[in-house]
């Protein structure tokens, strides 16, 4: 799920416990956990609602004055690919408080054997074979290592990409330990510039075979 960063500011400060979204179908599950920002959430309650079921505390607990100014704000959030018909969803959680990132550390290490650049490939590609839109994991790596920092609609539309696809792929390489997520776009972290360049060096030609005259 995202936030926007005053909204995890007061989810960092226990003032922010429930959010409002319009999904198709529920997007986040009770015990789910999800990081926001340094810190984890851990989501207690799922339930679809109408709109008329929001009181003026469940807006103030979602960060909102009413529950008017609430469902507002769930349509000017909702992105522009969303259903605004979609369902109405009410859900709480709980922070779990502050907690390191273990795709940081992952991030960081850029000591790969040829072993782990093999692993590595071999994901990439089964990322890429299941792709519906083709091959993406060797171009996106390429363009945030030209474009670092970048704006992610941006680096998309220079791949014909729509955003929200787009950004759900980086979020494959992150976990992977490949990019890093930057206040506005992207940057390859260590352990992807090593990849990058391993998945970059030119293959040797093979020698031309000899022929014996017959």
């Amino acid at each position: 799920m995202q936030f926007r960063q005053g909204q995890k500011e007061a989810i960092a400060r226990g003032e922010l416990t429930l959010t409002l979204r319009r999904w198709r179908r529920p997007q986040a599950k009770v015990g789910g956990r999800y990081r926001v920002g340094s810190h984890v959430i851990e989501v207690t309650s799922v339930e679809r609602v109408e709109p008329s079921d929001i009181s003026v505390a469940d807006a103030r607990a979602a960060g909102h004055d009413s529950p008017q100014a609430a469902l507002d704000a769930v349509r000017a959030n909702q992105r522009s690919s969303g259903d605004p018909e979609a369902p109405l969803y009410w859900i709480e959680f709980r922070s779990l408080g502050e907690q390191a990132d273990p795709r940081a550390a992952l991030a960081a290490d850029d000591a790969l054997q040829s072993e782990d650049i093999a692993e590595l490939t071999a994901r990439l590609n089964k990322m890429d074979a299941r792709s519906q839109h083709g091959p993406w994991t060797r171009a996106t790596l390429a363009a945030i290592a030209e474009a670092p920092g970048r704006r992610a609609a941006e680096l998309a539309a220079a791949q014909s990409r729509e955003t929200k696809k787009f950004k759900t792929d980086v979020r494959k390489l992150k976990a992977l330990g490949l990019t890093i997520s930057l206040e506005v776009g992207y940057r390859l972290s260590p352990r992807g510039q090593v990849v990058l360049d391993a998945l970059q060096e030119p293959t040797t030609a093979a020698p031309p075979q000899s022929h014996a005259p017959r």
